[in-house]
């Protein structure tokens, strides 16, 4: 198989200067990568747009959907998707597409605000509305769900791990019984079009605290929506979630599915990344697990009941 040719500044220079033509600068844009790596896909052009490199055949079919896929999801969704304003090959097999940068921040550098959370909400309310049929037409891949009982055995044996790093207290998981994992499985016939990557890089946030925009929506699937739950409670923690799942018009039942399935995602995550296993930066991987073991409202309530019987008893 043919190694694919690693891209360089000089490579997104000679790039951008045939797709923005100015003949005012003929240097063209300032380029740089989004983020610092041996051979970066994702490169800042100018302060007006992005460049997204596809490393791989793999991605580039990725790539492909999601281009159609973002002019489906456009019309259900209330915040901004990315718009591409020129696309092709940058090397054989292998597609660019340049987009115009939305405006804000992302999750990281500023909080949900409670009107941002009503954004969250109508995201996947939208997300919900999407036809399941177009998006197959397109090549959005169904997955089927994952077992919460699995991702529980796996989450103890990390714990474990955690607790001799004193990064954990495993007595926490037992929250999540063997019962309440196979109550809280996925149920049949409730699979929506799932980003599968609302990660807090891919959250446009302004300085507000209002989501203004996603991105990234190369790995979306049709699937449980419960693992977008997920990912909002790694991103901008379990109350905020829960809240906007809530008020997207989900139950108890997918929204306690996601609280779980981030809470354990968050400690197989961080114990793979003391291992070596995973190449995350730490300190971000800590943030995800007190993320996602924040206490929701309904737990705080239990806990102020126990809390008053025993002063009662």
């Amino acid at each position: 198989m043919t190694q694919a040719p690693t891209p360089t500044a000089d490579t997104v220079r000679r790039l951008v200067r045939s797709l923005l033509k100015d003949a005012s600068d003929t240097a063209g844009p300032e380029v740089r990568p989004v983020a610092e790596s041996a051979e970066p896909a994702v490169w800042w052009v100018g302060s007006r747009h992005v460049l997204r490199l596809a490393p791989d055949r793999e991605a580039a079919v990725r790539r492909r959907r999601e281009l159609r896929l973002r002019d489906l999801v456009r019309a259900h969704v209330p915040v901004a998707v990315p718009t591409s304003v020129a696309h092709g090959e940058w090397a054989p097999g292998l597609t660019y597409t340049l987009d115009s940068k939305l405006p804000g921040g992302s999750a990281r550098e500023h909080d949900v605000s409670a009107v941002g959370e009503a954004d969250l909400a109508a995201l996947l309310t939208g997300l919900r509305e999407v036809p399941a049929r177009q998006a197959e037409t397109l090549g959005v891949p169904r997955t089927a769900p994952r077992s919460l009982e699995a991702l529980r055995r796996a989450a103890e044996r990390a714990a474990e791990l955690l607790a001799k790093a004193d990064e954990f207290d495993p007595a926490r998981l037992h929250q999540l019984s063997q019962p309440a994992a196979v109550q809280l499985a996925a149920q049949p016939g409730t699979a929506v079009l799932v980003h599968h990557g609302l990660t807090g890089d891919h959250l446009v946030v302004s300085a507000d605290g209002r989501v203004r925009g996603v991105l990234g929506w190369a790995d979306a699937v049709l699937g449980d929506p419960a693992e977008d739950i997920a990912c909002l409670a790694l991103a901008v923690g379990s109350p905020a979630a829960v809240r906007a799942a809530t008020l997207a018009g989900y139950g108890a039942r997918p929204c306690l599915r996601g609280l779980w399935l981030a809470r354990c995602d968050a400690v197989v995550r961080l114990a793979a990344r003391l291992q070596g296993r995973d190449d995350l930066p730490l300190p971000e991987l800590r943030v995800q697990l007190r993320h996602a073991w924040e206490a929701i409202l309904l737990e705080r309530v239990t806990e102020l009941r126990e809390d008053g019987g025993e002063e009662e008893a």
